[in-house]
C-alpha cells in the first residue's frame, strides 16, 4: 500500500479541515494516510505559543496582523523569513520524513513549502509534493520551484504562481478540499415554506464582531430566523446566550458552537454573514449559499474578499450598521440572489477533491521516489 504523508498547523481550523478532508479521500483509495501538525510535532509550547500569538494578532490587533502578512509578501523578507523556519522546523521536518517513508507528501499549510523544497533541492529527499493553497490568493511563501504540484481554488492563483515562474503544468484548479458533504445536494421540498434562514459565521475561533451582526439581524421584522455559530470561542457563545435568551428560547435564534453540522445548516440557509476564509467561503460556494462579508481578517482575507466581489460571489458591506437594509431587501426580493448562486455555481463545477488523488498517484507512478538518507545535514 501507497503511504501520504500530510503536513498541517492549528493557526485557525481551514489547515486542519483541508488535511482531514485529504486523508478521507486517499484512506477510502486505500492509502495509508500519516497526518501531521507541524506545529504540534516540534514542540506543544511552541505550538501553543504561536497559536495564542495569532490569535490575540487578529483579536486585537488585526491590522498589524496585515501589516505583517504585507511585509512578508515581498521576496527578500520572505527570504529571511524562510531561512528562519529552516533553522527551526528542518532537523524535526527531516526526521519525521524518514521515519515514515512516505510514497507522496502534501502540504495544507505555507509553512512546510519552503521547508520541503529545501530538502528536494539539496538531494535529501526524492519525493513527490504537493501544496494545497487554502486562499483565494497565494502568498509569496507559497512560492518554491520544487513543488512538484499546486492545487489551488481558482484561475487567478494560476495566474500569480505563473507570473512568480511557476510553470502552468503545476498548477490544478481543483478548488480548496473540503468535504464530500459540502458537494452533495439534498433535495427539498420546495413547497414546505419555512423561515428566511440567515447563517452568522466567524470562523473556528469566533469573532468580536458577532455580536454587533447579530444585534441589527435581530432588530428586523419578519418572518426569519438566525443559525448563530461561534466556533471555539467560549465567551462569545456565553454571551450570546445571556442576552438574547429569550429569542433562543423561541427559536428565532439557534445557537451553536462548533459543529459538524454545517453542511446540513448551509444546506437549509438562504444567506450566510461571515468573514472570509478559505474553507468556508470555499463550502458556501460549493452550497451556492450567497455570502454577505461585514468583516474580515487584514491580509489573506482581505485578499479573499477582492476575490469574492469582482466575481460577484459575494457582498461586501463596508459599515455593520447597513446589514439589517441589505437583509430585508434580499428577504423581500430573493431573486436578486440569484447572479451570486450562478456564479458560485460556475466555480462549484471545478471543485474535485477526488482529482487530487489521482494527480498524487500519478505523480508516485512516474517519479520513482524514494528517501534520500545519505549524511543529512
Amino acid at each position: 500500500m501507497k503511504k501520504v504523508l500530510i503536513f498541517t498547523a492549528s493557526m485557525g481550523g481551514g489547515h486542519n479541515e483541508a488535511a482531514s478532508c485529504l486523508e478521507n479521500q486517499f484512506s477510502e483509495h486505500g492509502f495509508i494516510v500519516k497526518k501531521s501538525d507541524v506545529l504540534l510535532e516540534i514542540n506543544k509550547s511552541l505550538d501553543i505559543f504561536i497559536s495564542h500569538s495569532y490569535k490575540f494578532l487578529i483579536d486585537k490587533f488585526p491590522k498589524v496582523y496585515g501589516n505583517l502578512y504585507e511585509i512578508s509578501n515581498k521576496k527578500k523578507t520572505n527570504k529571511l523569513i524562510t531561512g528562519l523556519l529552516l533553522k527551526i522546523f528542518k532537523d524535526k521536518i527531516y526526521n519525521i520524513i524518514l521515519e515514515e517513508k512516505p510514497d507522496l507528501i502534501i502540504s495544507t499549510h505555507c509553512f512546510t513549502v519552503g521547508l520541503i523544497g529545501y530538502l528536494k533541492k539539496n538531494g535529501l529527499i526524492d519525493i513527490p509534493f504537493i501544496s494545497i493553497v487554502t486562499d483565494y490568493e497565494a502568498h509569496q511563501i507559497y512560492i518554491n520551484k520544487n513543488v512538484d504540484a499546486y492545487i489551488v481554488s481558482n484561475n487567478d492563483i494560476a495566474e500569480t504562481l505563473i507570473g512568480q515562474g511557476i510553470p502552468e503544468d503545476k498548477i490544478f484548479p481543483y478548488g480548496i478540499p473540503i468535504k464530500t458533504e459540502f458537494l452533495s445536494r439534498q433535495t427539498l421540498d420546495p413547497i414546505k415554506e419555512k423561515p428566511f434562514q440567515i447563517l452568522l459565521m466567524a470562523g473556528s475561533l469566533g469573532h468580536k464582531s458577532m455580536e454587533k451582526v447579530l444585534k441589527r439581524v435581530v432588530s428586523m421584522e419578519g418572518n426569519y430566523r438566525v443559525v448563530v455559530v461561534c466556533g471555539k470561542n467560549k465567551e462569545l457563545k456565553k454571551s450570546i446566550q445571556s442576552k438574547y435568551y429569550n429569542l433562543i428560547k423561541c427559536d428565532k435564534i439557534i445557537l451553536y458552537g462548533f459543529t459538524n453540522d454545517i453542511p446540513n445548516i448551509m444546506e437549509n440557509s438562504d444567506i450566510i454573514i461571515t468573514k472570509p476564509g478559505g474553507l468556508t467561503v470555499s463550502e458556501a460556494i460549493a452550497k451556492k449559499l450567497p455570502m454577505i462579508i461585514p468583516y474580515y481578517i487584514p491580509g489573506h482575507e482581505k485578499e479573499n474578499l477582492d476575490f469574492l466581489v469582482k466575481n460577484g460571489l459575494a457582498i461586501y458591506v463596508d459599515k455593520i450598521d447597513n446589514i439589517k437594509k441589505l437583509l430585508e431587501f434580499v428577504m423581500e426580493n430573493p431573486k436578486e440572489l440569484d447572479d451570486i448562486k450562478k456564479n458560485m455555481e460556475k466555480l462549484s463545477n471545478s471543485f474535485r477533491p477526488n482529482n487530487v488523488v489521482y494527480l498524487g498517484e500519478d505523480l508516485i507512478e512516474n517519479y520513482g521516489c524514494k528517501v534520500a538518507v545519505g549524511n543529512g545535514f
